[in-house]
């Protein structure tokens, strides 16, 4: 029994050393491994949200001039580009109209005036040409979001109506009420009015809405994956196809 006693002092304290010395290498494990998690999740962090949203936003501002300078290049103009909320480029233009459609027509009107009951006519014909397109004094803007792009414009217009001067009348007098020179220049410039009007109203200026609309899917395509056009006064609706 005295043996068993001396075995266990000596025993004893080598077994609770050895288990002091085992649980604090554990512990300096355990803290070296909180330590190296704590500087993993940092970095991590770090890149997460630091340094990929500004390699993105860096990516976006890029694409953004890339798309600006592929629509001056084909427009001459350059449109007001957003990413999200933030202005990259401003507008920028060093012509006011942007003509996308030229259009040909042949116009008839008919001048009368009449005067204690004699009438008296001047017909005429002629052939316009027609300029359609959009005002760059009004807003032009591109916004990007959400690999989509938003672009807002005005509604087209006729920019010009010019006469190819090949003008010609046919007179029919009245019994008393003759045409004179003064007649004529009345009627000629009635008949550029209406020849006007006639273009303001035409179907051909839907026609250069959907020459742009064309024209901007070709030039945003490499960009976004779709197109979205907002006319002024319509509000933001889907126009344009992948």
């Amino acid at each position: 029994m005295s043996w068993d006693r001396d075995r266990a002092a000596i025993f004893l304290p080598s077994l609770t050393l050895y288990f002091s010395v085992r649980t604090r290498h554990q512990m300096s494990r355990n803290l070296k491994l909180l330590i190296a998690l704590i500087v993993v999740g940092t970095i991590s962090a770090y890149v997460i949200f630091v340094v990929l949203p500004e390699q993105l936003a860096r990516k976006s501002y890029e694409g953004a001039r890339t798309l600006a300078e592929d629509i001056r290049k084909a427009m001459q103009f350059t449109p007001e580009v957003k990413v999200e909320n933030t202005i990259v480029l401003n507008q920028q233009t060093s012509v006011f109209e942007l003509s996308v459609l030229d259009q040909n027509f042949e116009h008839r009107y008919v001048w009368e005036n009449s005067w204690l009951g004699s009438t008296k006519k001047i017909f005429i014909s002629g052939t316009f040409d027609a300029k359609v397109g959009f005002d760059l004094h009004r807003k032009f803007s591109i916004t990007l979001r959400d690999n989509k792009a938003y672009v807002q414009l005005a509604e087209p217009r006729v920019l010009s109506v010019e006469s190819r001067g090949d003008i010609t009348y046919r007179d029919e007098q009245g019994v008393w009420n003759w045409v004179s020179v003064n007649d004529r220049t009345k009627a000629t410039n009635a008949f550029f009015r209406d020849a006007r009007r006639y273009a303001d109203d035409a179907p051909f200026v839907n026609d250069a809405k959907s020459a742009m609309e064309k024209r901007l899917r070709e030039l945003l395509a490499p960009h976004v994956e779709e197109v979205i056009i907002d006319y002024e006064g319509q509000g933001i609706e889907p126009r344009l196809q992948r």
